[in-house]
């Protein structure tokens, strides 16, 4: 099997971000935004996906937490997709529901070249501590972009602003490892087009 390793840099006036990735991982991750609420949801994404994942970044942060949070999810999107490579022997598709006490989230994923996302998750509060949590859609809409997936996103049940966003990260993350899984019984891509 091919290395499914990937590493990202960008850097523009607003931001530096470094991105190191392994998709075939055991969860291990070193991540620092400077946005810790941001840097606590990416810790769950590396830990419940199994993936390897360092990410260092620098904002323009005396303005807000925007253009980090959504240029860290181009850096992760590129990532993604450089590992994941022709995505020969990959499952594709991913589901995940997992709750956070009161929250639930349910993820659906598919790893297929093209890009949409549909954001159905409300938190209760503008913030978590000094966190927007509008930036949360932000993120993902950066990622699916980049990473060429059509993901779901649909909350299920919440009242816990905290609550709802970790199980969205947690459900996002067991359905991303499930659609990245390689299965020995898929030898091409797993698609009646024969190309993703």
């Amino acid at each position: 099997m091919a290395d499914r390793t990937a590493q990202v840099h960008r850097e523009t006036k607003e931001t530096r971000i470094s991105i190191t990735l392994n998709l075939d991982g055991s969860g291990t991750y070193q991540i620092d935004t400077g946005v810790k609420f941001f840097d606590h949801m990416l810790s769950h994404l590396a830990k419940h996906a199994k993936i390897d994942l360092q990410v260092e970044a620098r904002g323009d942060l005396e303005v807000d937490a925007h253009h980090t949070v959504e240029d860290t999810g181009i850096c992760l999107g590129q990532a993604l997709a450089q590992a994941a490579g022709d995505k020969k022997g990959m499952t594709r598709f991913g589901y995940a529901a997992c709750p956070m006490d009161e929250a639930l989230v349910v993820a659906a994923l598919d790893f297929c070249g093209r890009s949409h996302l549909e954001y159905n998750v409300v938190p209760t509060t503008a913030k978590v501590g000094d966190f927007d949590t509008e930036l949360v859609a932000e993120f993902f809409a950066a990622l699916v972009v980049n990473a060429g997936m059509v993901l779901h996103l649909n909350q299920q049940a919440g009242r816990n602003t905290h609550h709802i966003l970790e199980s969205t990260f947690k459900s996002f993350a067991r359905a991303l490892e499930e659609a990245c899984r390689i299965d020995p019984r898929i030898s091409e891509v797993q698609s009646t087009k024969g190309t993703l």
